[in-house]
């Protein structure tokens, strides 16, 4: 795959508690020059970072971020803010604590109500997979699809481990294009992100994608 085909794939991510004003519009820029497909912030960013990119690159934001544990109510007033702000994208995080407790029907629910609230936009849902057994992400990939959501994601980035790629493996084979699939968190280096793509993923969360490829390793080679 070409460098541009790659970052296509990519939403270029800042989420840390510390990120600037001036630290958004650098990738923003970023994000303008490599033609990723999104950038992904936080929401208190939204509203700046839709006037500033003027619709040449979508925002996304993250929704009941990173734990999950709010309420489903927060979780779509935080969803309607950020649509109303120039988000184009959400990504979600599941009560985690919920689907232990198999209450499947409040998890799905919890999906659904974001879902609607975001209306024609894409909602990713965030399951944190290193939190969760096989069995757990197997569920979750029929929870999210009857939920009607547009992406299952595995990671924050904020827990003990990100994407992996029996992970991904894993949702291609039991999501069965019902929805679609984002690797999220530890990502690092250009085979990683080839590997996920064939693997099924057709979005890729992460913060040095750019980097990556202006590496001295990888200069030239894409």
């Amino acid at each position: 795959m070409t460098r541009s085909e790659i970052l296509s794939h990519v939403d270029h991510t800042l989420l840390k508690q510390d990120a600037t004003w001036e630290q958004i519009k650098i990738i923003c820029d970023e994000a303008i020059e490599n033609k990723t497909a999104s950038i992904c912030i936080n929401p208190s960013f939204v509203k700046r970072a839709a006037e500033y990119l003027n619709g040449r690159v979508a925002v996304c934001t993250v929704i009941g971020f990173p734990l999950g544990a709010t309420t489903t109510q927060a979780k779509c007033f935080e969803a309607k803010q950020a649509i109303e702000n120039g988000a184009a994208e959400c990504d979600m995080v599941i009560d985690i604590g919920a689907l232990k407790a198999k209450d499947y029907d409040y998890v799905r629910a919890d999906i659904a109500a974001v879902k609607h609230a975001v209306g024609d936009k894409i909602l990713k849902v965030i399951i944190e997979t290193c939190l969760l057994t096989d069995a757990e992400k197997e569920k979750m990939c029929d929870l999210v699809c009857e939920a009607g959501a547009d992406f299952i994601k595995t990671s924050t980035g904020f827990s003990t481990a990100g994407a992996t790629f029996d992970d991904i493996a894993l949702f291609a084979r039991c999501c069965k294009g019902r929805c679609k699939i984002k690797a999220a968190g530890g990502i690092r280096t250009v085979a990683d992100m080839e590997k996920f793509i064939e693997l099924g993923a057709s979005r890729l969360g992460t913060s040095s994608a750019i980097k990556i490829f202006n590496s001295e390793d990888t200069k030239g080679s894409y």
